[in-house]
């Protein structure tokens, strides 16, 4: 009597501890990928007269305009195009009284940055363009790109800025080969996540084949702004970064240089 008493009051404590463990509720998804610790990184290439221009002769050129030992001060004199090195497209450069270099507000020049990375891609086909569907991937891995974003292309370009060749891609009828953005993917985040500019690590927002620059002419018409000849985009998180570009306000200006970093 006593051994079968015992024997049920285990099974009875034994379906409790089972239908416990199944009722218990299910253990919490995994938290999101940590925000990256702070950092800074500057974005801008040195502006040099090494440094590849989109056509050959539009390098810039410089002087010693005074010394210190002949007038007690240095100081250089520039020859430049206001769209050499790292620089910004403003509206005006591709759209009829689009805005220039000086309409453009501090609070514009300010973005929380996205960075698409296509560099594995980029180097197996230099032509490739960041498209619609590596930016509904990016959405899918990380988060939805804020409203007025900086949309950042990695292509590891950057890597090729020591050589007006390897950077240019300039095959042997001279066109040029290198990543930019589809006009598809610059109209569907103009539209759909209304982002405020574009950047890339080339010499074009718009591929180096295009002789269109569609892209261009569909973020000017849009009164946004381009920056383009970024530095070090792989260094920079591929969310949570803010960009600030610190353009130079050439009156009247179609663009300019531009002190660009990120921060994070």
């Amino acid at each position: 009597m006593c051994v079968d008493k015992v024997t049920r009051r285990s099974l009875l404590f034994g379906a409790a501890a089972t239908t416990a463990a199944v009722t218990l509720p299910a253990p919490a998804q995994a938290a999101a990928p940590k925000r990256p610790k702070s950092g800074l990184q500057d974005l801008t290439h040195p502006v040099s007269p090494s440094f590849p221009a989109f056509e050959p002769g539009e390098e810039p050129s410089s002087r010693v305009a005074t010394s210190i030992p002949d007038d007690g001060y240095y100081m250089r004199e520039w020859t430049i195009l206001e769209h050499f090195g790292t620089h910004v497209d403003a509206p005006a450069h591709f759209t009829a009284g689009g805005r220039t270099s000086t309409e453009l507000s501090l609070r514009e020049l300010i973005s929380p940055a996205v960075v698409i990375d296509i560099a594995r891609r980029a180097a197996r086909e230099p032509d490739t363009t960041v498209t619609v569907a590596d930016l509904v991937a990016y959405e899918r891995r990380y988060d939805r790109i804020p409203r007025d974003a900086a949309v950042l292309l990695d292509s590891g370009w950057a890597a090729r800025a020591g050589s007006v060749d390897a950077y240019r891609g300039t095959d042997a009828e001279g066109t040029l080969h290198f990543p930019g953005f589809s006009v598809d993917a610059c109209e569907w985040l103009l539209t759909k996540r209304r982002i405020r500019c574009l950047g890339v690590d080339t010499l074009s927002i718009d591929p180096g084949i295009s002789t269109g620059f569609e892209t261009h002419l569909a973020l000017t018409g849009a009164d946004r702004y381009g920056v383009e000849n970024l530095a070090h985009l792989d260094r920079v998180p591929r969310r949570g970064a803010t960009l600030t570009v610190g353009l130079i306000p050439y009156e009247n200006g179609s663009g300019g240089q531009a002190r660009v970093f990120a921060s994070w």
